[in-house]
């Protein structure tokens, strides 16, 4: 119980559930030599399996969104001894189009809402990339036929699908608009104030109710500070990348650099 304790306390109190099923997974791969295909991991999810994968040792993983880059990917993991490198990782791409001419005015929470409206979870869902004429998403191989039979509908648009070969996947990178700020400090609470354009009391509240993540991994303390590289993203509002701190003004004034995505 106490080894068990410790390697929670590495983990925030939300992650608790997730890393029981992932150390289940793994003993029953290095004890019992099976085999386990997750759903969809986001990167922080991925980043704990890796962790706990490590740590046992005596696991192998893969890991595979459908492209590369992909930052919703699925993972295998097995015995040592096994060799995934052609192992199917059951990852399904599908064109979404509309079913009339014409510029689709859809964003990526539109094509998301309208899969979990089918029923579908979340985590069937991979990385899915917009594009004037509709989108390309990924999902797994086991829901691919409903989804490609029931999406009918995104919004108000009436749709038609395809099952279509990862080899003709149109990946979308995601876009930054960048900004150059000047902070009093690397504070979350500060730093997001200012990228969200609210004041400090407002972005405290949603922080330390848990609406906010911090490289997907949730952070309710409104003084963390941010460094580079750091992806922030707040339920509601958005999310956020710091491209660089370039310095220190003399006033004493962080000079930061933000990518806000859109």
């Amino acid at each position: 119980m106490t080894q068990k304790k410790n390697i929670y306390d590495h983990f925030h109190p939300d992650e608790r559930s997730f890393v029981v099923k992932v150390e289940e997974w793994i003993e029953r791969c290095s004890e019992r030599h099976e085999w386990k295909r997750t759903d969809y991991l986001d990167p922080r999810q991925a980043e704990i399996v890796r962790a706990l994968a490590s740590r046992n040792g005596e696991v192998a993983i893969r890991f595979d969104g459908g492209y590369e880059e992909a930052e919703r990917q699925r993972a295998v993991i097995a015995p040592d001894y096994a060799v995934l490198d052609d192992e199917p990782m059951g990852v399904q791409a599908i064109a979404v189009t509309a079913d009339s001419q014409g510029h689709l005015d859809l964003d990526h929470g539109d094509y998301l809402g309208a899969l979990l409206g089918l029923g579908v979870k979340r985590e069937l869902i991979g990385d899915i990339h917009v594009h004037e004429d509709g989108c390309h998403c990924m999902v797994t191989e086991e829901i691919a036929d409903y989804v490609n039979i029931h999406l009918r509908q995104v919004h108000r648009v009436h749709v038609l699908t395809e099952l279509i070969p990862l080899s003709a996947l149109r990946v979308v990178k995601s876009k930054l608009e960048e900004m150059s700020l000047s902070v009093a400090s690397l504070r979350l609470d500060g730093v997001a104030s200012d990228v969200y354009r609210l004041s400090r009391a407002k972005i405290v509240d949603p922080i330390r109710a848990g609406r906010c993540r911090v490289n997907w991994k949730a952070e309710e303390n409104p003084s963390a500070l941010l460094k580079a590289g750091d992806v922030v993203s707040m339920k509601g509002l958005g999310r956020f990348k710091v491209l660089e701190v370039e310095g220190v003004t003399k006033k004493g004034r962080f000079r930061v650099s933000i990518g806000k995505y859109i």
